[in-house]
């Protein structure tokens, strides 16, 4: 059981990955577009260039993108969940001590899956892999295209 669980990690992480992507982009999108109920409810946007709503929705937008694709993963995730910190600790955490009592724990969690996509990257089914597959091939040719064949 262990052994088949093992094999199907890099899915299960791609999948998680493709996941809080998809969510993180959400929220950005609405905030900065008002699609999905707009940042206030209503259909309403933040205002351009105001600080921090504006800034944050910006990252949740082209972060969370990137994380969906498994593109720069571990930089689009670092700088996303500092984000969240940011957002747990300057908006949240003030109000209250804990998650439940501020309504922090949206921020809180993403910050920790973030945090989490720092350390594990991509997963499978990431643009990531791709390119590293892509990369290590063309570097393979290249090095037996260079290489002395033996007589």
């Amino acid at each position: 059981m262990t052994g088949r669980l093992n094999s199907a990690q890099p899915y299960a992480l791609g999948l998680f990955r493709i996941v809080i992507g998809l969510l993180f982009t959400c929220h950005g999108a609405k905030s900065l577009f008002g699609v999905l109920g707009g940042a206030d409810g209503q259909g309403g946007t933040v205002a351009t260039g105001s600080w921090p709503g504006w800034y944050a929705a910006v990252i949740q937008l082209v972060g969370g993108a990137l994380v969906l694709l498994g593109l720069g993963t571990r930089a689009a995730a670092f700088i996303a969940s500092g984000s969240m910190a940011y957002a747990y600790f300057k908006v949240h955490q003030p109000q209250a001590l804990w998650p439940v009592e501020n309504s922090g724990e949206g921020a809180a969690l993403y910050c920790w899956a973030m945090f989490l996509l720092i350390f594990t990257g991509s997963g499978a089914l990431g643009l990531d892999r791709l390119f590293a597959k892509r990369q290590s091939a063309s570097a393979g040719s290249t090095t037996a295209s260079k290489s002395p064949v033996a007589a």
